[in-house]
């Protein structure tokens, strides 16, 4: 099975953060902090993880979405869950 790149995992966490946050692409960015830069409140944080979790049908647990504070970490950290990297 080939890993989709860096692009095309930035490009489907973009999309989920853009529907559940209502921000525009241009504010989606791989620097963009959730909370910081694109307004999220911590339910929003939890409705973002629960729709990344069913965008790449892999669990994220509270540990882990601890780590998950930007836009390019989030990317980093679905890279190494769905290539059976562990941290």
């Amino acid at each position: 099975m080939d890993l989709p790149s860096d692009e095309q995992l930035l490009e489907r966490v973009q999309n989920v953060a853009i529907e559940i946050l209502k921000v525009k692409r241009e504010e989606v960015t791989s620097g963009a902090k959730f909370i910081d830069d694109l307004g999220a409140d911590s339910l929003d944080k939890v409705t973002l993880l629960m729709a990344l979790e069913d965008e790449f049908k892999e669990s994220i647990s509270d540990e882990e979405a601890k780590e998950l504070t930007t836009v390019g970490s989030t990317v980093d950290f679905i890279k190494r869950k769905i290539g059976g990297i562990k941290q």
